[in-house]
Formats: structure tokens, sequence, C-alpha cells
């Protein structure tokens, strides 16, 4: 898919609907830009940090890490 967009003078750009749509990038989604030898790359920029907040909480049942572990091991009593 190839698109186009115009730099305004204060260097901004308008990224397409079908690209934000199809890339999940939403108002406040950070990105990161990096320089190629065939241009510039736009990516979503994440962090460890932001990937954990995003399935914290998910889990229902709070469990005793040491018993999980040895249940999977086949030791629990």
């Amino acid at each position: 898919m190839n698109s186009e967009s115009t730099i305004t003078e204060r260097g901004q750009i308008t990224l397409p609907k079908s690209l934000r749509d199809r890339f999940a990038l939403k108002p406040g989604t950070k990105v990161k830009f990096e320089a190629t030898s065939k241009g510039i790359v736009l990516s979503k920029a994440t962090s460890v940090r932001e990937a954990v907040e995003g399935v914290y909480g998910i889990l229902k049942e709070s469990a005793d890490t040491d018993a999980y572990i040895e249940s999977i091991r086949g030791k629990a009593e």
C-alpha cells in the first residue's frame, strides 16, 4: 500500500486513516523513527513496561507461585 502525506511548516504529517486503523495507531500512541539506507522507518515505540501494563490484572485468581511451579512439575501434594 502506497500512501502520501505532506509535511507542514511545523514538520507535522498526517498518517492516512487506513494505516492508522491497520496498525492500531490511536491518539497518544508513541512512535519511533529510524533512519535507514533506504529512508525513514516509522514503528510503534513499545517498552517492556507497556507490555506488562497491558496484561496486568487479567488473571482472576491469585496463587502461590512456588505451589504453581511445583504443581506443573508434578511435585504437588
